[in-house]
Order: structure tokens, then sequence, then C-alpha cells
């Protein structure tokens, strides 16, 4: 691994995500860095000049014509490194975000003779969460849509292969950790597909809010302007333009619901993967499954014939840091004091380290999958050693036939005692069944 990441230096980097981890999780960077943050608040800022400069009512603000539309947004789709880095000198005098990106605006646009005139109408009657809000907005939907969606179902899509692959390969049940009925191997891979399909079915109807209403929700800064503009009217067609659900009753800021819902819908996906990385993990501890080795890998540093299933432990911690996150959220972000405090603002941030942990967890397993290889020869050995999982057959059996005292019978037969093939033949061969029934029992048996 190179030792610098896009300017970083790894061996530095304060968290594992922007250095051991870097290359992994680096194209969230398009979302979730300080730098995309800004450059969506400037998306947000020209698109919002846009729709004001064609709002009728807005008289002093003339409407900016295709050619001038065209040299705003080239503001947006050309903001470059050295943009971003104007914007933090100017908040490091300002000491606020949104105003800098604001002031950096307005030094663009004094530069430009035709585009001077609308200098003073940029965050026209803002407040900062105004701008914000939208702008996280924006840049999750992108996330989701780009990188966090399609890397969830690539690996949903290789469970449920796998699942489809090896849905008739018997395999011992354990039930609070003892042998039970037996299942199949693709069985249990499908019932983690499904569940991460039906999350994935709420996470396609998931839409983040839109709140534009300025200083607390009211519109009072515009009204006192332009008193016979439809703000409200406005507010729903330049959110909506967004791809955004417009919120109608705020206060300052949006109430975050929004990414609560978010957080918590993550939190299940995650909690699922956890327990199928759990799950995994005591299969290739039971021998169920072997993993490939790679040449040049080392399990252990002292003990030369391990093959760790590092994999699915690393994708277990990552998801657990991700909840972590994601509980925070949804419990920190949707209460705010009254009407604003600034409390949302730092923790907000951190919604692209819940993410890199999330998509650093799913490359840990689609890795971990890929290395898996069935021993079919430890699953008939695990069956051959426990006859007695036949015995909820046997009794569900003779419960069919009206025998008294089924299930009492094989619990005395087979409740904590060491049971043959030989043993459970002969005790079907002295059952009260026709020949043909106990020839379908005898072969069940492992």
């Amino acid at each position: 691994m190179k030792d610098r990441y896009n300017g970083i230096a790894m061996s530095s980097a304060l968290s594992p995500l922007d250095g051991r981890y870097a290359q992994t999780v680096g194209e969230l960077r398009s979302f979730f860095s300080e730098e995309a943050l800004i450059a969506a608040r400037v998306e947000i800022e020209m698109k919002y000049l846009i729709a004001l400069s064609h709002e009728e009512g807005v008289r002093e603000l003339p409407p900016i014509r295709s050619k001038e539309e065209k040299q705003l947004l080239a503001m947006v789709e050309k903001f470059s490194q050295r943009d971003a880095l104007r914007v933090k000198e100017i908040e490091a005098k300002t000491k606020h975000d949104v105003k800098a990106v604001e002031y950096f605006l307005k030094e663009k646009l004094q530069s430009m003779r035709k585009l001077r005139p609308f200098v003073e109408f940029i965050h026209f009657g803002l407040t900062s969460e105004d701008v914000n809000n939208l702008a996280y907005g924006i840049l999750i939907h992108r996330a989701l849509r780009e990188v966090i969606v399609p890397s969830l179902r690539t690996l949903q899509r290789t469970i449920a292969s796998l699942g489809r692959a090896t849905e008739r390969v018997a395999m011992l049940s354990l039930t609070h950790g003892q042998p039970a009925t037996p299942t199949t191997v693709g069985k249990e891979f499908l019932v983690f597909s499904s569940r991460l399909e039906r999350q994935m079915e709420s996470l396609k109807k998931f839409r983040m809010q839109g709140k534009l209403g300025g200083a607390v929700g009211n519109f009072s800064a515009h009204a006192s302007a332009y008193p016979d503009v439809r703000w409200e009217a406005f507010r729903n067609r330049f959110v909506r333009s967004l791809g955004l659900f417009p919120l109608t009753y705020t206060t300052q800021i949006n109430p975050h619901d929004d990414i609560a819902e978010l957080s918590h819908l993550f939190h299940r996906i995650d909690t699922i993967l956890i327990g199928f990385s759990r799950d995994v993990w005591m299969y290739i501890s039971r021998g169920v499954f072997k993993q490939k080795t790679v040449a040049g890998e080392v399990g252990s540093s002292t003990m030369p014939h391990k093959v760790n299933p590092i994999d699915f432990e690393n994708a277990e911690g990552n998801l657990g840091l991700a909840n972590a996150l994601f509980d925070h959220f949804a419990a920190k972000l949707p209460i705010s004091r009254l009407q604003r405090d600034l409390s949302d603002s730092t923790v907000q941030r951190n919604i692209g380290c819940a993410f890199g942990y999330h998509l650093l967890a799913l490359s840990s397993l689609n890795k971990g999958l890929v290395k898996l290889s069935l021993d079919r020869i430890v699953l008939k050995r695990e069956l051959a050693e426990h006859p007695e999982i036949v015995a909820e057959a046997i009794q569900t059996m003779l419960r069919k036939h009206r025998v008294e005292g089924a299930y009492e019978k094989l619990k005395a037969l087979t409740r904590g005692a060491k049971i043959t093939k030989e043993g459970l033949g002969k005790f079907i061969d002295g059952l009260p069944l026709s020949k043909d029934e106990k020839g379908r029992l005898r072969a069940m048996l492992p």
C-alpha cells in the first residue's frame, strides 16, 4: 500500500478510515469529505440564486439568462481543491463555514462583470441550516445511489447466490448450541439474503427531507422584503427540484428525523450482517467451510498453520463501530433546544465515518466469502455422529398415527443420551407403523 492517498500521509492519519483503510473507502470522499460538503453548499447557493431570479415577485433580481446560468453552474461543476482551500482561508477569519462560502461566491461574482448585479442576492434571506441541510440531503442521496446501495446489493446477491448453490446440501443444525433437526447450508444463507432484501426495499423508498424557511422557519426575512411572494410554494418547488421532500413546519433547522430514520435502517442492516459474520465464523470454526489460502499471507505471527477468519472478524468489528455512530445519530440529532442549538453540527459531520465503517465491513465480507470452500466430508461426519436428530421426525410421525405419548417415548429414549444409528433403527423397527412408514424413517437416519 502506498504511503500516501490523495495527499494524506496514511501512516500519520488520525482515523483508520483515512489511513489503513483509505483505499477501501476512498470513493466516499466525493460525498462526505469537507471539500465535498463545501462544494455541495456552493451548489445549493447557486441553484437557489437561479431559482430566486425566476420568481416574478423578486423584481430587483433580474432573471438569470441561460448563458449566465451556465456560468454560475460551472462554478459548481469545476469546483476544485483550490476553491475549497480559499473557502477555508475565509473561514479562518469568519469562524463560520457557511458565511465563508457566501463570501467566496461574492468574490467570484464580483470578478465577473455580468454577474455583479446578482451579488447581494447570494444567500438572500437564508440561515446557515437552509444551506447545510439541503447540502447534506443531496450528498447522502448521491452516496446511497452511487456507492452504498450498489455495494450492499452486490453483497446481498453474493449471499443469495451461495445460498442457491448449496440449498440442497444437508447440514447439522445447532439450536442453543446443541445438535438439532438438520437444515441445509443454502437455506441458512438465504435466511440472511432475504432479510437484507426486505431492508433494501425500505431503503429504496427512503428520501431525505429539505428545510428552507429562514432563521426560525417562518420566512420572516423573505416576507419582510417581498410580502406578496408565496414563499411556501417557492420552497416546495425548490426543495423538490433537489430530489428532497419539503418540510412544511420547522424551527431554524431540519429536525433530522430523516437521518434518524436512515440510521435506524442501517442499524438493522448492520445488525443482520453482524449475525451473518458470527454465523459464518462459527461454520469455519466447525470445519463446515475451509478458507482458501493466499500466497504470501500470514495467519498467525507464531502459529504457521493458522488460516484465521479475519475478514468476518473485521466485518463484525467495523459493523459495530458503524452501529455505534448510527445509534448516536438517531438518538441525538432529532433533539434541539427550542428553535436551535448547535450540538447537531459537530455530530452530523461524522455521517461519512458511519458509512465508511459500513462500507469497510461490506468489503471484508465480500473478500471473506470468495475464500470459502464447503467441506462436505465434515458435513456428513457431523450428521453421522448425531443420529438422535431424527427424533423430531419420528415423534411427529407417531403423532400422525395417533400413537399415545409419542413425544414422551422419544424423550425417554434420546434426551441427554448417546444414541447410535443402530439403536434408533431397532427402535423404529418396534414402532406400531406400516412397513412403508418405517422405511421412510430409516431413510432419514444420517
